[in-house]
């Protein structure tokens, strides 16, 4: 039987993690949060200080770049090398350089056979920002999740335990985020023309859970 594959995209703070987790949990099946693969080819750039904007050394670091993800138990782990570095990959750098190096069509080539290679033997909810457009144009189910800028913002300054920088900062970073990602040329973000739009402004995560296990068991 052909895997069910479920894209849920959407801009950042929108909540695609949380409601990404909790339906891979009540479905019975993995969770890939693909937005980690970008983020660690972001943090190799960092700290191996590649010149990403020079097409040839880029390519060149990306051929030899070993990425994987691993699950473990319900947690997905991000390894490069074999060495975990899923505790270095979410700071308001790393983000923001993941958001402008994944512009490169060189990155998103290389990350997209590991995507599909896990789609292959099985169900997953896989969230990112071109899931639904690119890189599963053919999945069962495929759902854009967005929320207002100011709510995103201080859904993701409450997640930061140590407030390296204030909820405005964060606001404008957010913002430049989702300009970067809606124009760039190659996979910009945008929901699929058959993708389930659904606001999680207002609404729990249990709440954007329900809404989609609705839509699934609608479909059939």
């Amino acid at each position: 039987m052909k895997p069910r594959i479920i894209t849920i995209d959407g801009p950042a703070g929108a909540g695609k993690t949380s409601v990404s987790k909790l339906l891979a949990h009540r479905l019975g099946c993995i969770y890939v949060d693909t937005g980690a693969l970008y983020r660690a080819v972001a943090y190799e750039i960092s700290t191996r200080n590649i010149d990403w904007q020079d097409n040839a050394v880029l390519e060149k670091f990306l051929s030899e770049l070993e990425l994987e993800l691993v699950m473990e138990g319900t947690s997905l782990a991000v390894m490069s090398s074999g060495r975990d570095i899923t505790g270095f990959i979410r700071t308001p750098e790393i983000s923001m350089l993941a958001s402008a190096c994944s512009a490169k069509p060189a990155v998103r080539a290389a990350l997209l056979d590991i995507q599909r290679s896990i789609a292959k033997t099985n169900d997953a909810v896989f969230e990112g920002r071109d899931m639904g457009t690119v890189v599963f144009p053919d999945a069962q189910y495929k759902f854009f999740l967005f929320a207002d800028l100011k709510i995103r913002a201080k859904r993701r300054f409450d997640e930061m335990p140590d407030k390296p920088c204030d909820i405005n900062e964060i606001e404008h970073q957010m913002k430049q985020r989702d300009e970067n990602d809606s124009q760039r040329e190659a996979a910009p973000l945008k929901p699929a023309c058959d993708a389930v739009m659904i606001d999680s402004s207002f609404l729990s995560i249990d709440q954007v859970v329900d809404k989609m296990l609705d839509v699934i068991a609608g479909q059939g």
